[in-house]
């Protein structure tokens, strides 16, 4: 009988829906605003690359990357024949060199328990007597004072356990067994004599097993496993890399800019003077998250201060007009916000600073002896608003083929007469120093000033597209299309190509640069960077990158880069294991 009363009283005084409602909202807003006060705002696990527990905080680089086969396999689509092969070669000796040189098979003995991402890292090894380790790929040789740590989380725990219970010395090394600080590691040494260890692995917590090429660089990952001094408690790491995460990304990196400043400065060949070190002690860390598209790559980068240091960024975001004024055809643009405060950004973190591409002071001096001018006191100092560089080419119809583009240089200023007092003491100085004619016309309704060589040659112009922009171009005479571009439909910014490539999701920015590399480099020569340069050019489309100050402490870059696709890959070659 209680049972049937308690039922009849339930019915008889059955919630309404809105009470019911308001109830589950109350619940789940308490649950939110609980989880907040927790948290405060701190950046999730999920966000971290696994390994982020593991690896020292004093790594000089770390990298995590899918253990996906499916991205692999995309990643080896992109480009020509000749990219997917040296793309193909990484990854085989990346294989060989951790794997089928150690008796492993990814796919039978690795992929069946380890999780969807894995950590490569760099640390420092203060033991200079050490011996150098082995490279991780041709022509990148890892010098002595340099360790490796692989960082790979366990997704089951028994096919893990199955899997290092296999783990084999090759012939002509020893296999043995240790523990530090209570947890086994297993190491083939390959000279018994020697106190260096060719291959260390570890099950830590039955959470990630750890591989290293140097015992005492397992130490350094248990260390800073159980005292908490890991890649995770680097300061601002983790609040910073929540600001790039990804779904499912194909890869993270991670530099410790002060301690690889540092290391670079102690080469005999590269000695920095302790005013740029001290300034590059100011920088703490520079990370991104790699995403694969159909096409091409995306890179979502962060960079930050030191928190300790007194320097701090301006949030001034004012750039993104720039690409407007530039015809549709342009090869090149770079445009940025204050080009006042650039100019002094740079000048205080290039002095005397041997990596800097252009010296301030060579500069100065350089300005200061073509036309007798001081370049901070007579330009820069008016230039306070979004500039841009450009490079346009010459229409096919043209019929002065003296040049074949023009170099553009754009500024937006809040000081017109100081603005055209100097452009008149540069016009002076051109006519008075170089024997150039100067001539003035007229082009849509506004003044052009044009420099005329000695043999007739019209070298340069120069004008305003608005009351307030000023540009000058050097090269080939395109003074006119600019006009015409300026806000038309005709702009860099409405093409197809600039759309694609440069990224939008920042917004305000503070800078951006396109180049159509497929376009350039069939037409001018690029300067040499890296090896294999025109390779890599050959299957890229074009490059768009975006920045924003996101904070006065870290600066943001969107990257992508548009690739060709070649044919479907060959398998790739068979482990080469090492007797």
């Amino acid at each position: 009988m209680a049972r049937v009363s308690v039922c009849v009283s339930m019915k008889k005084k059955k919630p309404s829906l809105i009470l019911t409602l308001s109830s589950a909202g109350l619940l789940i807003g308490g649950g939110i605003a609980g989880y907040w006060l927790l948290t405060q705002g701190k950046p999730l696990s999920r966000d971290l690359p696994p390994g982020a527990t593991i690896i020292p905080q004093d790594a000089l680089f770390a990298v995590s990357l899918t253990t996906d086969v499916r991205q692999w396999e995309q990643l080896r689509q992109f480009g020509t024949s000749e990219v997917q092969a040296e793309i193909d070669k990484n990854i085989v000796q990346l294989r060989d060199r951790f794997l089928s040189n150690n008796g492993y098979d990814f796919h039978k003995d690795i992929q069946p328990w380890v999780g969807e991402e894995v950590t490569l890292a760099v640390l420092a090894n203060v033991d200079s007597s050490k011996p150098p380790a082995k490279p991780v790929a041709e022509n990148i040789r890892t010098a002595s004072s340099q360790q490796l740590v692989l960082v790979l989380p366990i997704k089951n725990a028994q096919n893990a356990k199955t899997a290092l219970t296999q783990l084999q010395a090759k012939k002509g090394a020893s296999l043995k067994e240790r523990q530090y600080k209570n947890i086994p590691i297993k190491e083939i040494d390959i000279n018994p004599s020697s106190t260096n260890e060719d291959f260390a692995v570890s099950v830590i917590e039955n959470k990630y097993v750890v591989i290293t090429d140097d015992s005492k660089a397992m130490e350094k990952a248990i260390d800073a496993y159980q005292a908490k001094t890991s890649l995770s408690t680097v300061p601002g790491y983790a609040n910073n890399i929540s600001k790039i995460s990804s779904y499912q990304p194909f890869g993270q990196f991670y530099i410790n800019v002060p301690t690889s400043a540092k290391i670079a400065s102690a080469a005999p060949n590269r000695q920095f003077p302790a005013q740029v070190l001290s300034q590059l002690q100011t920088n703490q860390g520079l990370a991104g998250t790699i995403t694969l598209e159909n096409e091409g790559v995306r890179l979502k980068g962060v960079s930050w201060l030191n928190p300790n240091s007194s320097r701090v960024l301006r949030v001034d975001n004012s750039a993104g007009e720039m690409q407007n004024r530039v015809p549709a055809e342009t090869l090149m643009m770079l445009s940025g916000g204050n080009l006042a405060r650039a100019w002094a950004d740079y000048s205080s973190t290039s002095q005397n600073n041997p990596l800097s591409p252009m010296p301030p002071e060579q500069l100065r001096n350089g300005f200061k002896s073509w036309v007798n001018m001081d370049l901070e006191r007579d330009f820069l100092s008016w230039m306070n608003g979004e500039f841009s560089v450009s490079v346009i080419p010459t229409s096919k119809d043209s019929q002065d083929e003296t040049f074949r583009a023009a170099l553009v240089f754009m500024v937006k200023t809040n000081n017109r007469q100081r603005a055209d007092a100097a452009l008149k003491q540069l016009d002076e100085a051109m006519r008075s120093q170089y024997q150039f004619r100067i001539e003035e016309k007229q082009a849509l309704g506004k003044p052009i000033i044009n420099w005329i060589g000695p043999f007739g040659t019209l070298t340069a112009s120069h004008g305003w597209m608005d009351d307030d922009v000023a540009f000058i171009a050097l090269g080939a005479p395109i003074a006119e299309k600019i006009l015409t571009t300026n806000q038309s439909d005709n702009s860099l910014a409405r093409t197809q190509a600039f759309q694609k490539a440069v990224p939008s999701e920042l917004n305000p920015i503070n800078g951006q640069f396109f180049l159509d590399v497929e376009r350039t480099s069939k037409n001018f020569p690029l300067p040499p960077l890296f090896p294999n340069q025109q390779i890599f050019l050959n299957a890229t489309r074009s490059i768009g990158v975006t920045s924003a100050v996101s904070d006065n402490r870290s600066n943001r870059y969107d990257i992508f880069i548009s690739l060709k696709k070649g044919g479907k890959p060959a398998p790739l070659p068979s482990p080469t294991v090492t007797p």
